[in-house]
């Protein structure tokens, strides 16, 4: 029987997303048929800001209802969403080791348009899975399966509402001696705060 694990695709996923994938080896397939769930990850992220975390959401389109498939789910630029995302990013990592180092390849995140917010969060995955050096290959789901026999499922698995038990050590971050330190945010916290170190802390 085959094994491996199915995840959904977030926005800058929090830090246990990635802990999962790493270490659950075998087959990882996306899902791209569900119906598309919110106040999730989907189209959020949380960062460590000045005044402790933040939730950075992409709002979607009034016709993205419960019962859409979030392959189909479109992003609203109703208003300048990626500008306030871009600017709030700043003003929290700017003073932080890494973010120099990757703001560039994160800048065209915040000045195209995508259509799709799947599509979105796909090409911020491989974005990430090259700054973390990951090794790993995934497919998309062709249907959707309320279960699947011997992959473990992620898909509600990780969730805002949810605490995860995260076995790993805290890492400094920027805002730390005024909030505290703030656990399983988005893994560009990490990223900014750890950079080419990201992946050991993920192990």
């Amino acid at each position: 029987m085959e094994k491996g694990s199915i995840f959904p695709l977030f926005y800058h996923p929090p830090i246990a997303y990635f802990n999962h994938l790493i270490k659950n080896p075998g087959t990882i397939l996306i899902e791209k048929h569900e119906h598309f769930p919110k106040q999730t990850y989907r189209n959020r992220t949380s960062i460590h800001s000045p005044n402790g975390k933040l939730d950075l959401i992409v709002p979607i389109s009034r016709g993205s209802k419960f019962h859409t498939s979030v392959k189909d789910v479109k992003i609203s630029y109703e208003f300048k969403w990626q500008r306030m995302h871009l600017m709030s990013l700043q003003t929290s990592y700017r003073s932080s080791a890494y973010f120099e180092f990757y703001e560039d390849e994160l800048m065209p995140f915040y000045e195209k348009k995508w259509d799709f917010l799947f599509d979105y969060n796909e090409e911020i995955l491989i974005f990430f899975i090259k700054a973390l050096k990951l090794q790993f290959n995934y497919s998309f789901t062709e249907e959707y399966q309320k279960e699947y026999a011997g992959f473990q499922d992620f898909r509600l698995a990780i969730h805002p509402k949810k605490d995860q038990q995260l076995n790993v050590t805290p890492y400094f971050q920027v805002f730390e001696e005024r909030n505290g330190f703030l656990n399983n945010l988005s893994i560009l916290d990490l990223l900014f705060n750890q950079g080419p170190q990201s992946k050991n802390y993920l192990l």
